[in-house]
C-alpha cells in the first residue's frame, strides 16, 4: 500500500473544502465526503512512495519548517483517471513557501522505494481532491453544484502528517 505525506489546510480552508464534498454529495455525485475513515480530510499530497522507512520518518519531523507556508485554493481541476473517469479537484496556485516544503519532504522520501512520479517536482500538480472515479459524462453536473462557490480562498498551511495505510494510521510531524 502506498504512504504518503500531506499537508493539512487551515480550519477555513479545511471547511470550504468539506462544504465543496458536502454540495456533490447533494447532487448525487461521487464526492471525498463519502470516504468516512478517520484519515479522510481535506490535504496536499507533498509525497507518495510504496514505503517510507523509520529513518525517513525519523528525519522528516526535522524537515518540516515551523513557519507553515499560505495555502492558496484556485479554480476547480479535472485530472485524469481510469479510462472514462477523472478526478476533481480544486487547484493549489503554487508559492515558494509551498514548492520549499515540498522540496524539503522530497529530499528525505525522495529516495525511498517507489517514489511515484508525479509527486517529482517535474511533475508535481499540487491539488485538493474533491472527487475521485467522477465519470467523465457526470462532470457537467459536478462543475455545476460547484458554480457559485467562491474560486479562490488562502490559507495557511497547518500541519503536515504521514499517512500510512497499512497501520492504518496518520501522525503529524
Amino acid at each position: 500500500m502506498l504512504q504518503s505525506v500531506e499537508a493539512l489546510l487551515d480550519p477555513v480552508l479545511d471547511a470550504s473544502v468539506r462544504e465543496e464534498w458536502a454540495r456533490l454529495v447533494e447532487a448525487g455525485l461521487p464526492s471525498q465526503a463519502r470516504h468516512t475513515g478517520a484519515s479522510n480530510a481535506p490535504h496536499v499530497t507533498l509525497a507518495v512512495a510504496e514505503r517510507i522507512g523509520a529513518d525517513a520518518d525519523a528525519r522528516l519531523a526535522g524537515a518540516v519548517p515551523a513557519d507553515l507556508p499560505t495555502l492558496r485554493l484556485g479554480g476547480v481541476l479535472v485530472l485524469p483517471g481510469r479510462p472514462g473517469r477523472c478526478v476533481l479537484a480544486r487547484s493549489v496556485v503554487v508559492s515558494a513557501g509551498l514548492l520549499d516544503l515540498h522540496a524539503r519532504v522530497l529530499d528525505v522520501v525522495g529516495d525511498e522505494p517507489g517514489v511515484l512520479g508525479h509527486v517529482r517536482p517535474d511533475a508535481w500538480t499540487p491539488h485538493v481532491t474533491l472527487a475521485q472515479r467522477l465519470d467523465v459524462g457526470l462532470l457537467p453536473a459536478a462543475l455545476s453544484a460547484l458554480a457559485d462557490v467562491e474560486r479562490e480562498r488562502e490559507g495557511r498551511v497547518a500541519g503536515v502528517r504521514r499517512w500510512d495505510p497499512e497501520a492504518q494510521e496518520t501522525w503529524l510531524l
